[in-house]
């Protein structure tokens, strides 16, 4: 009896083990953002959590849409309004992998996993004119480029044809 009472136990354990892991394409901004930002790292600051802390806060300066609010959820950033570096730090200066980090960093902040990156528009395949304005928008928004003066839909689709060669090359177009 009391061999089945343990066996049911460790059954258990290991369900809520496998339940709790990462699924296929969950939590993508924190893996990739993590990966990324592992990558950057010099060998001397991969075993010092105090000195990736300080690395990841440099890092997030330069960050945009997503991984900038991804660095916000985690405290690296001067307004983040809470701080959880030291859960990314010490499992990174393990060489821990990105998908367990997150796993751990979902414990302590569920937003952080619900983040998700914006499609990417095929530019080469895509009509223009078939695009809503929110999405010519990012495409410029991408682009770090404005669209002074633009009111209308066409405005915005001359505006992005100008700056395709720019950001395309021209064996893409």
């Amino acid at each position: 009896m009391y061999k089945l009472s343990v066996f049911h136990l460790l059954f258990v354990a290991t369900a809520i083990q496998v339940a709790l892991a990462l699924k296929e394409g969950e939590c993508e901004v924190c893996v990739k953002t993590i990966e990324k930002f592992a990558a950057t790292l010099s060998d001397d600051v991969k075993k010092d959590p105090k000195l990736i802390e300080g690395s990841f806060k440099k890092f997030c300066k330069g960050s945009k849409n997503k991984e900038n609010r991804f660095c916000y959820y985690l405290g690296g950033l001067e307004e983040s309004a809470t701080g959880i570096l030291g859960e990314m730090s010490k499992p990174l200066s393990w060489s821990m992998p990105a998908d367990k980090i997150c796993e751990k960093l979902r414990k302590k902040d569920a937003q952080i996993c619900d983040l998700r990156f914006d499609k990417q528009i095929d530019l080469n395949n895509v009509d223009l004119k078939k695009l809503k304005v929110r999405d010519l928008k990012k495409i410029l928004n991408d682009w770090d480029e404005d669209c002074d003066g633009c009111i209308e839909k066409t405005d915005f689709i001359k505006r992005i044809e100008e700056l395709k060669p720019k950001y395309m090359g021209r064996s893409e177009l």
